[in-house]
């Protein structure tokens, strides 16, 4: 009986040894085949330009209490700005799908435009795509160190935003195409500004008074 069972025991330790080494070797052959197509197709992010910008508005207003009111009414920032955002896909072999693109101008950290959204593009490989979205904030509350910081930035001439694209992209190769993944750009922008006596850009109104034309050129921080 022991030598029996001995046999059996050794031959059950045999058998999970195969398993457990046959287990190791799909997963070595697994990691060698993706190792294999990262090689050979070297995927890599898009890389996005921030063009130039044209600024029509970009003017705060300072409220005072309201009457009868137990706190000041809020600074408003109001924003009208025309931005040309290029995408250039440096894959020779993967396409891009790009979904629910959405821009918009944010200010220390904080959204200062509504957003504006792009139309869904493919794009093939080295391709190069072209957007102007026009990005739009009226009377945008900012808190009380943002309107400090705005107006010193005003003084000195020259105001840093970011504009923005938040969405979805799809890598496309031969007839595959992978799942959503999310994308964040942030392209950061200086833009002097030409302070009037009444502290704004383009006159109160957006769109009113003359449109100022940057040349940008900036590279964009892109995360996928």
């Amino acid at each position: 009986m022991s030598k029996h069972r001995c046999g059996y025991e050794d031959g059950r330790r045999r058998l999970l040894r195969r398993i457990f080494a046959g287990i190791l070797a799909f997963i070595i052959l697994v990691l060698l085949v993706i190792f294999i197509i990262w090689i050979t197709l070297k995927p890599t992010k898009p890389r996005f330009v921030l063009q130039d910008a044209t600024v029509f508005a970009f003017n705060i207003s300072s409220a005072g209490a309201a009457p009868y009111a137990t706190a000041p009414n809020p600074n408003t920032l109001t924003v009208s700005m025309q931005v040309t955002l290029s995408s250039y896909n440096p894959n020779e072999r993967i396409g891009i799908y790009y979904q629910n693109l959405d821009v918009y101008v944010s200010y220390r950290g904080q959204q200062i435009s509504l957003a504006a959204e792009l139309p869904p593009t493919y794009q093939g490989h080295g391709d190069v795509d072209v957007w102007s979205p026009l990005l739009y904030g009226s009377v945008v509350p900012v808190p009380p160190f943002m309107s400090d910081a705005l107006q010193q930035d005003q003084t000195s001439g020259e105001v840093l935003v970011n504009v923005k694209v938040n969405g979805r992209v799809k890598w496309k190769v031969g007839t595959w195409v992978s799942g959503t993944y999310h994308i964040d750009v942030n392209c950061p922008a200086y833009i002097v500004l030409a302070v009037d006596r009444n502290n704004s850009i383009g006159g109160s109104v957006p769109g009113s008074g003359p449109a100022v034309k940057f040349p940008v050129q900036h590279s964009c921080i892109v995360d996928v």
